[in-house]
């Protein structure tokens, strides 16, 4: 049997079903998913790093159907936000949003013994939310339980004097399993990649079709960039407002090449 090296270390069987599954999750359709899996299965050898898997299906797409890649690089392209975490907080914001939720981002609130910049304030129906974003730019890093701790005694200092009833621990990644136990047994709630199972990160965006604009590949970094410094974390944001694309200041070719992919990433037909 053919095992699996993960980022974290830890091995696992390989699983063609994984592959497919993730594949899938990307609205990639179905001929070329199995193609892909052909492809990875010629590739694959014992112990291989996932990454490596990551990185044979994402160049069998570039080179089928590049604007495939866009969809199907979303974990790689949310640890692209960084290498602060302030766009992550925006897109954690943006997320919540889709889910009707009213959001406030770093925001300065005074506790019962020290002021503290809350990353995202979120409001539904009445309850509101302290949410500490952890945003991490490798896959094998997980938030421990000192994070979960730490987020715990920054909302018992202001949770009171500003009516909070909730407190969130959002990240990119994972948390580790004593930073699950002791959010949970503090009825703290986790967001994180894969967690909770149908309401994670991933699940949320995949719902949501709001993709980050560093998934991307029809513009550079530092194109990407000049948009995360206004703000603009999303690829919805530029469909809706096509006159960003102006402000890239790029030639007539890649302003088609670019509009093509913001169609497809955006779902627009």
């Amino acid at each position: 049997m053919i095992s699996v090296t993960k980022a974290s270390g830890e091995k696992e069987p390989f699983s063609e079903e994984k592959v497919i599954t993730s594949i899938k999750r990307a609205g990639i359709s179905d001929d070329i998913r199995d193609k892909v899996l052909s492809h990875v299965k010629s590739k694959i050898y014992d112990n291989i790093p996932t990454s490596e898997i990551y990185k044979h299906i994402t160049e069998f797409l570039e080179s089928s159907h590049p604007w495939s890649r866009s969809r199907y690089s979303l974990k790689q392209a949310i640890m692209d936000l960084g290498p602060t975490g302030y766009p992550f907080e925006n897109f954690v914001a943006e997320i919540l949003k889709s889910e009707r939720y009213e959001t406030q981002i770093r925001q300065i609130l005074n506790g019962r013994c020290i002021s503290h910049e809350i990353d995202v304030l979120a409001t539904k129906n009445g309850a509101k939310a302290m949410i500490e974003c952890k945003f991490h730019n490798s896959p094998g890093i997980k938030s421990d339980v000192h994070v979960s701790m730490y987020t715990k005694s920054r909302f018992d200092d202001i949770k009171d004097k500003h009516n909070l009833s909730e407190v969130w621990l959002a990240t990119n990644t994972k948390v580790t399993s004593d930073g699950l136990i002791y959010a949970q047994c503090n009825n703290m709630k986790i967001l994180s990649w894969s967690y909770p199972e149908g309401e994670s990160l991933r699940d949320l965006i995949e719902k949501s079709q709001l993709h980050p604009i560093t998934s991307l590949e029809s513009i550079n970094q530092s194109q990407k960039q000049k948009l995360l410094d206004q703000g603009i974390v999303l690829c919805k944001t530029i469909c809706q407002n096509k006159n960003l694309i102006e402000e890239l200041e790029i030639s007539d070719d890649k302003k088609k090449n670019l509009e093509d992919e913001l169609n497809f990433v955006c779902n627009i037909r």
